[in-house]
């Protein structure tokens, strides 16, 4: 767990604030989203390195809605703050910090902690965030604009010219995808239910029914030479299929295991299978390659993971800035409702990203 994790979900210590509060939401354990309960606390002041952040946006991901079944890879024990990335504006800062980031607005990965009104963050997390860009579209596109910019040209590599299959393009990271892609010149097909169809045309993406039994025949009609990359956060028995889609050269780049999320027993079972399969398609000798995309690769090299996380941020809100790229928000929901904005992202019926934003003020 980062320091993020352990400042933004501990419990009040000596030292804290006078008068310095934060109301978060907390996941107590396996629930349905009607189960997380909202708490105020006394928050510490910034120790050594750290900031104060309010928050100015969060959001709903994948991994919170597997986290509150239990079932993402490496979460906490609950009960915890779920959040998984946010953009806020620094209110104070500790000792050996900045104190010009004072009043600036910054985005950070948290991968748990975001979901509160303030929250103690490493200052060395932060990204800069342009503050003339709208805070819920910077929210969309913090985690998922990385997320796909890195598996299209880091993993993929997809040259223009080429086509691409994306799963869920109606999705927070397949909606970005999607447009990265075609920006590129690149040709999409991508999948979605008929009510988001009209969406995925107007990213630029040819659809194609997900919940169609001949989903996967549908694709290869439409390329029948083969696609150049399928991006696949599913999982599970339609691995194979996404895997057949590739052209000799072609990548598949799996980022998730959405079919098994309801599936009862370990967490980390399906995600080890998938590994297995991916590293035994890698050693078939037929040209293609087989990638798990894992945002938090490298980390272990720090200072090389921020900086490449600052630099590919930094190129997808450039996209933003001057409108090559248009940020799908689904819906902005207060963060003391975070139930009802884990329940409509789980429902499937919206396009783009859920964001959390912080409650209006009391009147």
């Amino acid at each position: 767990m980062s320091s993020t994790t352990l400042t933004s979900s501990a419990t009040a210590t000596a030292g804290a604030t006078a008068g310095a509060t934060v109301s978060e939401v907390v996941l107590p354990g396996a629930v349905e989203p009607n189960g997380l309960q909202v708490r105020t606390r006394p928050l510490p002041a910034p120790a050594s390195g750290q900031v104060l952040l309010r928050m100015d946006a969060t959001g709903v991901s994948f991994a919170e809605q597997q986290m509150r079944r239990a079932k993402y890879y490496d979460q906490p024990p609950f009960p915890f703050v779920p959040g998984y990335d946010v953009v806020g504006t620094v209110t104070a800062t500790g000792p050996g910090v900045d104190a010009g980031m004072t009043g600036r607005r910054f985005a950070a990965v948290t991968k748990v902690g975001a979901w509160a009104s303030h929250l103690l963050v490493d200052a060395g997390e932060l990204v800069p965030v342009p503050a003339d860009l709208d805070v819920a579209a910077v929210e969309a596109v913090v985690v998922n604009g990385v997320t796909a910019w890195q598996m299209l040209h880091r993993t993929a590599k997809v040259p223009a010219g080429g086509t691409i299959v994306v799963l869920g393009a109606n999705g927070g990271v397949g909606s970005v995808l999607v447009q990265l892609a075609r920006q590129s010149g690149i040709t999409v097909i991508g999948t979605a239910s008929p009510r988001h169809h009209v969406t995925v045309r107007e990213l630029g993406a040819t659809p194609v029914d997900y919940r169609d039994p001949d989903m996967y025949r549908r694709i290869t009609e439409l390329a029948p030479d083969g696609v150049d990359a399928v991006f696949d956060h599913v999982g599970g028995a339609g691995l194979t299929q996404s895997w057949r889609l590739l052209r000799r050269g072609g990548t598949l780049v799996s980022y998730g295991t959405a079919a098994s999320k309801d599936d009862p027993g370990s967490s980390r079972l399906p995600v080890l299978r998938l590994f297995a399969r991916l590293v035994l398609w890698n050693l078939l000798p037929n040209g293609r390659g087989a990638h798990f995309y894992n945002f938090w690769a490298g980390r272990r090299r720090p200072a090389t993971w921020r900086r490449r996380l600052g630099d590919d941020l930094a190129q997808v809100l450039r996209l933003v800035a001057d409108g090559s790229l248009t940020p799908c928000v689904a819906a902005r929901i207060p963060l003391s409702d975070a139930a009802s904005a884990l329940a409509l992202a789980e429902s499937r019926t919206v396009a783009g990203k859920v964001v959390i934003v912080p409650d209006p003020p009391r009147t």
